[in-house]
Parts: C-alpha cells; structure tokens; sequence
C-alpha cells in the first residue's frame, strides 16, 4: 500500500504541476505580463510546486529527513542526473547561462548549507534569511528585462478553463504531496532505512520529474540551453524559496543522519557545473562525468544504508 500510496502521488505531483503551470502561463499573458515575470515568478514557482509541498507537507508532518533531504536531493540530482543526461543527449553551450544566474548558484548553495550547519534546526529566522534572498533573486530577475515586451496573449484557453487548470493543478498538488509523503515515510519505516536516505533518493528523483523532462525534451530538439537555465532557477527556488518558506511556516530540525557528504554534494555539484561551464559547454564526456557523480553518490547512500 505505501509503494502504491508513492507512485500515486509522484503521478499527482506530475499531473498537478503540469496543469498549475498551464493555467498560470494562461493568466499572466492575458494580464500582459512581461516576459520575465512569466520565467521567474510564474514558471519558477509552477514548476517548483512539487517540491514546495513535498518539503512542507513532510514538515508539517513530523519527517524532517524527507523535507531537507527532498530540496538537497533535488539539486543534486537537477545537476548530476538531469543535466548529465540532457548533456548526453546534446551538448549545452555555456552562453545561455548569465554570470548572474551562475553567481546565484552559489549564493543559494552556500546560503543552505550555512542554515543546516549553523544549528540543530532551521528556524524562522533562518528562514526569513532566506526569503529574503529569494525577494533579491526575483527582484534582480525582473530588472534584467523589465522592459521586455509583454507575452503575447494565448487565445486556446477561455478563463474557466484557466480556472479549472489553476485549482485544479493546486489541489492535485497538495493531495499528491500528501499522498507522495505518506507512502515514503512508509517504506522507510518499513525498510528500517531512514527518511532521510528516501528524502535525498525517491521523493528527490520523483518530484524532479518536471525538470527532467522538460531538459530532456529540449535536448532532443536541438534546444539543449533550456535545460540549463531550467535548472539553474531550480535549484535557486529549491532552497531559498522552498527550505525558506517550509522554515518559515514550520522550523525543521535538521536530521541526525544528515552527512557532510550530502552537503558536499551539494556545493561540489555546483562547483564542477560552474567549471564545466568555464570551458565553454557541457558536452557529453562532461555529461557522463556528472552521471558517474550521481551514480556514485547514490551507491554510496545504499552501502551506507545496508
């Protein structure tokens, strides 16, 4: 029942994602957004829902492994798995990557770490910390094009449907976060691993489904620099918007079983992306590099775990 419990909800969380974006992108260009509120406040959030719920739900619900272990994971896997595999499939220039965004990389890696090292738990100010480098993050964001020209407006789609897609998305999310967390800390508990080894594995891998198959589609169409830029606002949302908010609402206590491998992970995959995009591109051997990363990582936490 718990497996099927977490296959319901990673469908749900797809599902739901898939139709919250949808309608948000309906709205914003019939409000005439321009296009740089529509890439980082519209998309960015839609897109990072999934993990938004996960990590809150699992707070909320006692299971702080699954919460921290699901955003690390996440951008982990965004870099080592996704991006590897997208590199794999065709190269990624390195142009489509500003060295602001590059910059926030670091900035949102380093500002993660820090609030899960500096106490036993990542408390409301911790969290405010972080909100407020995501309110920069976004502010910078729109500056960079703020007189862009507004997103043309998508005719297909009558305002209840963008209602439907809205409250629909939302609430499919919400139920297949719960879904997604319950039949995890199931199986851990069944397992006797710990939640924080599923946290940073299955529900990571799971609720980065979205970005996977976004990078994945735009590598084979020949669109190879999406991905990366998909990801990098990934993985910037991931910890000061989702560890923030989560903090905010609930402090997490940050888990025992939590390593300093897992954080190195973190910093190192960020570091080798940035190196890899020092050189110009990300081409295949460096995507099969980031594969053997991931690779390794995870048979390290299942040796670690036996």
């Amino acid at each position: 029942m718990n497996a099927v419990m977490l296959v319901a909800g990673l469908a749900m969380l797809l599902v739901g994602g898939e139709g919250l974006v949808r309608g948000a992108v309906v709205f914003a260009t019939r409000m005439r957004l321009p296009m740089a509120v529509v890439g980082a406040v519209v998309l960015g959030f839609g897109t990072s829902m999934p993990e938004m719920l996960t990590s809150l739900s699992a707070a909320l619900a006692g299971a702080p492994g699954i919460a921290i272990g699901n955003v690390l994971g996440s951008n982990i896997a965004n870099i080592a798995l996704i991006l590897g595999v997208a590199a794999v499939i065709a190269a990624i220039p390195a142009d489509t990557a500003a060295l602001e965004d590059r910059l926030w990389l670091i900035v949102a890696s380093a500002l993660g770490i820090v609030v899960i090292l500096v106490g036993s738990s990542i408390g409301r100010i911790e969290g405010a910390i972080l909100l407020g480098g995501l309110a920069i993050y976004l502010w910078r964001a729109l500056r960079r094009d703020a007189d862009g020209e507004p997103v043309p407006e998508i005719p297909d789609m009558g305002p209840g449907a963008m209602t439907a897609y809205l409250l629909g998305g939302l609430g499919t999310l919400i139920a297949g976060a719960w879904l997604l967390v319950a039949g995890a800390t199931g199986i851990a508990r069944g397992l006797g691993v710990s939640e924080t080894l599923i946290g940073l594995t299955i529900v990571a891998i799971g609720t980065s489904l979205p970005e996977l198959a976004t990078s994945v589609i735009a590598a084979r169409r020949g669109e190879a620099g999406l991905a990366l830029g998909n990801i990098l606002g990934s993985n910037v949302f991931n910890i000061l918007a989702i560890l923030g908010l989560t903090a905010v609402i609930v402090p997490i206590p940050v888990p025992s079983d939590l390593s300093l491998v897992d954080l190195a992970l973190v910093a190192g995959t960020a570091a080798l992306l940035l190196v890899a995009l020092a050189t110009g591109r990300i081409g295949r051997g460096m995507g099969v590099l980031f594969l053997a990363v991931y690779a390794g990582y995870t048979g390290w936490l299942v040796l670690n775990a036996a």
